[in-house]
């Protein structure tokens, strides 16, 4: 007779409980950020019973966590890709824009290539999957804790393959002037072109960032801005 999944998740866990620091080496320190309260607790079993770390803290937002950054050590933060405020990309252009000595291992339940990507370009060391064995992501954590990054394969030539990267020179500062709310006369009049044009340039704009309108053109655009604080767009 096979073992069902809880069952095999369950022997998981146990089997965790021969994993001990070596003796007179301290523990990882870890804080997890999930907005899921079953996730927070499958991962605080996971690591309670593994003798290589201690869990420090479970918060559901990422505004609890930067605030607890702020003022406890620890080594690695686990956090989930949506919380309960905010998703994982703000709390890492966060921690940058607040100079946070924080090392942050994401927690994806997402296979979406684009997540990753853009973890990696805002700074995350580790990166693991809420599907993987438990011991992928023990490893994942005690990498991102002694300094190493540890995420999954990833061509890193394309990392800064973004929908604005795509755009030309042009092209970014139109974007640029629409989210400064400037109308098609606008543009047409300040930039000497017909309103004809300035329609031809949009609907090649929203065509290369897969969006249907100048609204959600100008909340991609602001989104990578918010997110991306060292890098400018624009």
């Amino acid at each position: 007779m096979s073992a069902t999944d809880p069952e095999r998740n369950s022997l998981n866990a146990r089997s965790a409980r021969t994993n001990e620091a070596p003796s007179g080496q301290q523990r990882v320190r870890v804080v997890v950020a999930e907005r899921n309260p079953l996730v927070i607790s499958a991962l605080r079993e996971m690591l309670e019973c593994d003798g290589r770390f201690e869990l420090l803290g479970a918060v559901q937002s990422g505004k609890q966590l930067l605030e607890l950054a702020g003022k406890t050590k620890f080594d690695v933060a686990v956090i989930g890709w949506r919380l309960a405020d905010m998703d994982g990309a703000d709390v890492l252009a966060e921690v940058q824009t607040r100079k946070l000595d924080v090392r942050i291992t994401v927690f994806s339940n997402d296979h979406d290539i684009g997540i990753l990507k853009q973890c990696v370009r805002l700074g995350a060391q580790g990166y693991c999957f809420q599907f993987d064995d438990p011991h992928i992501i023990f490893e994942t954590i005690l990498a991102v804790a002694h300094g190493r990054i540890c995420i999954p394969y990833i061509d890193i030539n394309k990392v800064n393959d973004t929908p604005l990267a795509q755009l030309t020179v042009r092209e970014r500062e139109l974007l640029a002037v629409l989210s400064d709310g400037w109308t098609n006369l606008q543009i047409a009049t300040r930039t000497g072109i017909s309103e004809n044009t300035v329609k031809y340039h949009l609907k090649n704009l929203y065509d290369k960032l897969d969006v249907r309108n100048r609204a959600m053109a100008v909340a991609l655009y602001s989104s990578e801005r918010r997110r991306s604080p060292k890098q400018p767009v624009g």
